[in-house]
């Protein structure tokens, strides 16, 4: 398995809504706002090659959408989906599977581009992966999470031919070394892949932990649709990935790419941070 990190881009947030119930004086010492409560996130996709197949998981947030949607979102960096595969060496083209951990703007946007006036993929020759109950859940969207939802993201993949089902159970492997969990807290089944690189294992936590400020288990985004079953999920999961020593990579913190964890006397807690690229 080889593994290469694949930044699209940063973008804002509102750092309370990023941080739920947590004071602002906690937050912000992780991650300071701006004169409008703004935080910066990034955007962090995983290239996964095992054997002749090419797995991106997700796609960030894409560049199909009106001046006025992304006046919301303050995009900036240096980084892009496309530049950073081209610097990694790859094309669109050379994507075999496109492995989406859940729906939300900011994960498949990506995947989708606008060309000529009409909507096409991002990655001709691949497969797209979801969940068949999150698909359900994205396509059939409750009031609350509808704007995160976007038809023009979602709908072209099925109308492709490329959309496919992943069908396995919690814990069970997909491919190879490339195993998933599901969170059901921040939306109806997402996926989080547990990749087995070398001798280490590497869990991609998507939405269930933002950063590593919200390693603590009260600190809960107001995004998700079931907080108190995030509560559960965080626990079951930091508990796991500490007694298995597995690494968390992330996909929104903007400081950190990856970290390990310890016990202490307040719970599972942040050990130290690095690099895919230190990790051997």
């Amino acid at each position: 398995m080889k593994l290469t990190t694949i930044e699209s881009g940063n973008f804002k947030l509102d750092g309370g809504a990023m941080h739920g119930v947590v004071p602002r004086v906690l937050w912000e010492k992780f991650n300071p706002a701006d004169e409008n409560n703004l935080c910066s996130w990034a955007m962090r996709c995983l290239l996964v090659e095992i054997e002749d197949r090419k797995i991106l998981i997700d796609t960030g947030i894409g560049d199909k959408q009106d001046a006025k949607f992304f006046g919301h979102y303050h995009l900036h960096g240096g980084y892009s989906l496309l530049g950073s595969l081209k610097s990694a060496g790859y094309a669109p083209e050379d994507i075999t599977d496109v492995f989406l951990t859940h729906l939300h703007f900011d994960h498949v946007g990506g995947a989708v581009i606008k060309k000529d006036g009409e909507y096409k993929l991002q990655f001709p020759n691949a497969k797209y992966w979801t969940h068949k109950s999150h698909w359900k859940w994205a396509t059939e969207p409750n009031d609350r999470e509808k704007a995160s939802f976007l038809k023009e993201n979602i709908l072209p993949i099925e109308e492709s031919g490329q959309l496919h089902f992943i069908e396995v159970q919690d814990g069970e492997e997909w491919l190879p070394g490339f195993a998933i969990k599901y969170a059901h807290g921040h939306t109806e089944s997402m996926m989080m892949p547990l990749l087995s690189y070398g001798k280490h294992k590497i869990l991609y936590v998507a939405d269930l932990l933002p950063s590593v400020a919200h390693i603590p288990i009260p600190w809960v985004m107001a995004y998700d649709t079931r907080p108190l079953e995030t509560l559960k999920e965080k626990k079951v999961i930091l508990e796991e990935a500490v007694a298995n020593n597995w690494y968390l990579y992330f996909e929104h913190d903007i400081n950190n790419e990856m970290c390990t964890l310890k016990n202490t006397d307040k719970g599972v807690r942040l050990d130290q941070t690095l690099t895919l690229e230190k990790l051997k």
